[in-house]
């Protein structure tokens, strides 16, 4: 008989650890991204366009993410590094926006954090602060054409994460990272797998192995029905429907 196990609810979530990678590349591959990776390598993967290609190193210090956006007649080459500490959750805001269609409205990165509390600072670099100061989003400016976005979170013990943008990286991007991190709902994580910190907040709650698997399933059906949709012949095969398409998963976790 399937046993309930215990989980945390952890709270504020840029404090909660690195998570499932499955979170981030399940849903990748559900929209179509070719998984490029070698066994016991780190996770590779390219955008159906070959344009942006996402990057895992566990092996390598200080590894983490990397995102590379390749030059186009629209935009410039960008790039993007993520911290291992970073919430998978808080990556997926900026994956996820990388396999969907780009809303017709101007990008504000600022937006989704001045909504939730973030106190705006203005002084050599712009800068925005969650509730509590334990995190922060900033736009880096040194000089002309010398610019990034910084974020990072720190506990009372050291700074755990950071993530860094460089300032061609299309705003869009940048603003869904920012919806991300400044979302106040918590996170789950398994038992034993929280960060020894005073400044999180937890709650208890009994969950089935069934739940989990079909919570992850969701995710990968939302984003394969998605990429589906927005396809302009999706429509023209009326017999296939985006349920038919199989997929793939590889475990993958995160300390």
């Amino acid at each position: 008989m399937e046993q309930a196990e215990q989980h945390y609810l952890v709270a504020p979530r840029h404090l909660a650890g690195g998570g499932d990678l499955r979170y981030v590349t399940d849903a990748l591959r559900a929209c179509g991204w070719k998984d490029l990776a070698r066994s016991g390598g780190p996770l590779v993967f390219d955008s159906p366009d070959r344009t942006v290609r996402i990057g895992y190193d566990p092996f390598v210090q200080p590894g983490g993410w990397t995102i590379r956006g390749k030059a186009t007649r629209q935009h410039s080459a960008w790039h993007a590094s993520l911290g291992r500490q970073v919430p998978v959750e808080i990556v997926a805001g900026f994956t996820d926006a990388l396999t969907r269609p780009r809303s017709a409205h101007a990008p504000n990165v600022w937006t989704p954090l001045h909504s939730q509390g973030w106190q705006p600072e203005r002084g050599q670099h712009v800068t925005a602060t969650s509730p509590d100061g334990t995190a922060r989003l900033q736009f880096h400016q040194s000089g002309p054409g010398d610019a990034h976005w910084w974020a990072s979170a720190r506990n009372e013990h050291s700074r755990t994460w950071d993530a860094l943008f460089t300032a061609t990286t299309p705003m869009h991007l940048v603003q869904a990272f920012a919806g991300a991190l400044a979302d106040p709902h918590p996170v789950m994580r398994p038992h034993g797998d929280l960060p020894p910190s005073t400044q999180i907040r937890t709650t208890t709650v009994q969950v089935l192995p069934s739940q989990l698997s079909a919570w992850q399933q969701a995710r990968v059906n939302a984003a394969r029905t998605a990429t589906w949709t927005h396809r302009p012949w999706a429509t023209a095969r009326p017999g296939v429907t985006p349920a038919a398409r199989p997929s793939a998963s590889r475990a993958g976790t995160s300390r």
